[in-house]
């Protein structure tokens, strides 16, 4: 999983984007607090995450073209640096929390220019080869950790501190990360034959199976994740004893997070992306029932290990495949739509669990995301990757595989 650290432009892109992410988790529970304590109000508070999520779907397929024709270590600079100005915008909310939603407007929109140039940038400096999957694998240990440890850090620093300590902390994470990305090394281009659009970059999404049939079935999981998602602390308070125990299995989550970081570093050379796929989302549907049924932590808690590995290589798995599959000057636009698919997905499925929940019971909605999450296991199984796994020696040459 540290074979890419040996090369000193992933070791200051992997810096850069770990500091920004803790920087950006310590907000997570201090933004709707702070939201809340200024209006009392739980639609307002509740609101953050919907302004969080409209950049995604309307500026990502945007973004991707952006992506392909702008060179990616300035665009990710110039992301950064947009998102430390609009968190800096956070500081003058201390009356009005309107303010709060632009910010996060303006914070989102930077991730949606970042995202899909980092995804791109990523295989043109460490290949696509073992380095890609030891840096994809890296980067989910190193997103679980951070999200395992980041909320509660922030919310003890809200406590002791104060939200300005927090918004400071976020921006020099972006001024930092930033500095770390213009350390690297610039890089050509990738070569284009015509200057990249919209409609080439869904002609590249056409002309490959792989990345046609692995749209819906992101698309489809995350939304029957995403419905559960927002069930827990409902399940933590009506199965489980409360908010304390719902943090343990939150925790539990993060735990497995890692240790499926872990496991995909060499399961993701050597299954087959649809055979791997299959499995972990069936894994982790088997597992979303286990904790929606469970009425004791001795259940729940090996149950959200067992999601959180499973749940991990599920993403881990698609990603390397896009990155291996698609051209590399195309691939800020499908990783761009694969974006937006996935907040669109999400935002969705975080309506519709709850509303199946409401009109039928809890153990209902998990049935039925669960049966969701099967069938796309099942769908996995088409034959939409017709490549033989690859071949260790052809991996280490950073070829396709």
């Amino acid at each position: 999983m540290l074979e890419a650290l040996r090369d000193r432009d992933f070791r200051l892109l992997w810096a850069g984007r770990t500091i920004s992410a803790l920087g950006s988790w310590l907000l997570v529970i201090a933004i709707p607090a702070h939201v809340h304590a200024l209006t009392g109000s739980l639609l307002a508070t509740g609101l953050t995450l919907a302004f969080e999520h409209l950049p995604p779907l309307l500026l990502g397929p945007v973004a991707g073209v952006l992506t392909d024709r702008w060179d990616r270590r300035r665009v990710m600079i110039a992301a950064d640096l947009l998102r430390a100005a609009a968190v800096t915008l956070m500081l003058a909310a201390t009356t009005d929390h309107r303010l709060i939603y632009a910010a996060l407007v303006a914070e989102s929109a930077g991730a949606v220019l970042f995202r899909p140039a980092a995804q791109a940038h990523v295989p043109a400096v460490v290949g696509t080869g073992p380095g890609l999957s030891s840096a994809n694998s890296l980067n989910a240990f190193t997103d679980g950790t951070v999200r395992l440890v980041a909320p509660p850090l922030g919310a003890a620093i809200l406590t002791l501190t104060s939200f300005q300590t927090l918004i400071w902390i976020d921006v020099t994470s972006y001024l930092l990360s930033a500095l770390a990305i213009a350390c690297t090394t610039r890089r050509p281009s990738p070569a284009r034959q015509s200057t990249p659009d919209l409609a080439g970059g869904w002609k590249v999404l056409r002309g490959l199976p792989i990345a046609r049939a692995l749209l819906p079935l992101t698309a489809v999981f995350l939304a029957a994740n995403a419905s559960l998602s927002a069930l827990l602390v409902p399940l933590g308070i009506q199965r489980l004893g409360g908010t304390e125990q719902m943090g343990l299995v939150l925790s539990a989550l993060g735990v497995g997070f890692l240790l499926g970081a872990v496991a995909i570093r060499r399961l993701v050379d050597r299954v087959r992306p649809r055979f791997l796929l299959a499995a972990t989302q069936l894994a982790t549907a088997v597992s979303l029932y286990a904790l929606f049924a469970s009425t004791s932590l001795a259940v729940a808690l090996p149950a959200a290990v067992a999601i959180g590995t499973f749940g991990s290589m599920t993403l881990v798995t698609p990603q390397t495949a896009l990155q291996r599959a698609v051209p590399n000057e195309a691939l800020g636009r499908i990783s761009a739509v694969f974006l937006s698919a996935e907040a669109l997905a999400t935002l969705l499925g975080s309506v519709a669990g709850p509303v199946l929940a409401q009109a039928f019971s809890l153990s209902m909605a998990a049935l039925v995301a669960c049966l969701v999450i099967t069938a796309g296991s099942l769908a996995a199984l088409a034959p939409w990757d017709r490549s033989r796994a690859p071949e260790p020696t052809v991996l280490a040459r950073g070829r396709p595989g």
